[in-house]
């Protein structure tokens, strides 16, 4: 009997003897179609002569069962994605799943097959890919649908991919309908980075909503931030020299609202007497600011929570089975617009009488 090796082959062995991916391994083992027959027969080889037979996949996939469910994220210095990962976390315990976290630390990049690779030499049962997308870093998934149960949080609905979005175009239009109501027709906005797509979401309907109403918003009605205070003070800063005859502000996370009040008090601009302020995330802070902030409340724990439970199901259809070819499904949810005080009162209303 052969000295038994204490190196445990891996799935990343086996596609690299076989000159194929890891995802097309996957699907050797699992049976799936789709495989051509002499790739098929490339990779059995490759499994057979290296003794691919790791103790967590000795039968095939579709009834592994590691109780573990990877999660990539990143930019949890920002409130809607920490506050996302505690809902995960909470709700995969509760659903019997340990978590095996991936912190991206250039969410950008589209260069992530290293990363699955991983991910599937660890066998977890699935994968949260908790990530916001930033130009083309989810390109990968135009080319070759996921290799195993799959869910996606913040990103544009494509063909075989399971989804969830907090639906930020109709935030933003619950944003600008309210400062339209209440007599503002000159409204400016600070967006978050243009090269994510939530922040083009949320500049859209800003721009719907302004539409809706007949207006046609100029260019220097916008300034492009960058998710932090300092650029929502800037922002206002440079909204005010290039349109200042703004009325109101629709601004795009809490965090640059802030900013934005901030410069408001500096540069002499009352709110919401002089310019009205709406921003977006409802962060806990927000009732706490000066004057307390109108804003766009996201239910982040309802995202986290359904996005594990979505992913449970097509983790329990494999291990029942069943057909795992995930159906092209986006769930949105819908925010909330929390009114106080920075957005004022009707324009058309007289101010009320000061206390005595």
């Amino acid at each position: 009997m052969g000295r038994r090796s204490s190196n445990r082959v891996t799935i990343v062995q086996v596609a690299k003897a076989a000159g194929v991916s890891t995802q097309t391994v996957s699907r050797v083992i699992n049976d799936y179609p789709g495989v051509l027959p002499e790739t098929r027969e490339r990779v059995q080889s490759a499994i057979e002569r290296l003794h691919y037979r790791p103790n967590v996949i000795a039968r095939s996939l579709s009834q592994l069962r590691t109780r573990t469910i990877g999660v990539v994220t990143a930019g949890l210095d920002f409130f809607g994605p920490s506050r996302t990962l505690v809902a995960i976390e909470q709700r995969a315990v509760e659903a019997g799943f340990s978590l095996h976290l991936h912190l991206l630390h250039r969410p950008e990049s589209n260069n992530v097959q290293s990363l699955i690779d991983d991910f599937l030499s660890r066998q977890v049962d699935g994968l949260i890919w908790a990530t916001q997308e930033i130009g083309s870093n989810l390109e990968w998934l135009d080319r070759e649908p996921p290799p195993i149960p799959m869910v996606f949080l913040e990103s544009r609905p494509r063909p075989k991919v399971r989804g969830v979005n907090v639906d930020g175009r109709h935030g933003s239009r619950l944003a600008v309908r309210h400062l339209l109501d209440r007599g503002y027709r000159k409204i400016g906005i600070i967006t978050g980075p243009l090269t994510w797509w939530s922040a083009r979401e949320r500049k859209q309907g800003w721009r719907d909503a302004l539409g809706e109403a007949g207006i046609e918003p100029e260019d220097r009605w916008l300034v492009e931030g960058d998710w932090l205070s300092g650029s929502g003070a800037a922002g206002l800063e440079r909204l005010i020299g290039s349109f200042p005859e703004m009325e109101a502000v629709f601004v795009c996370n809490d965090q640059m609202a802030l900013g934005a009040l901030q410069t408001g008090r500096r540069t002499g601009r009352r709110v919401p007497e002089d310019v009205a302020v709406v921003g977006y995330d409802d962060i806990p802070e927000a009732e706490f600011f000066w004057p307390p902030l109108t804003t766009v409340r996201q239910d982040l724990m309802k995202l986290g929570g359904t996005v594990v439970d979505l992913l449970s199901e097509l983790i329990a259809a494999r291990w029942e089975g069943k057909a795992v070819e995930t159906p092209s499904e986006t769930v949105w949810l819908k925010p909330e617009l929390v009114v106080r005080e920075s957005s004022g009162a009707r324009r058309d209303e007289p101010s009320p009488p000061p206390e005595k």
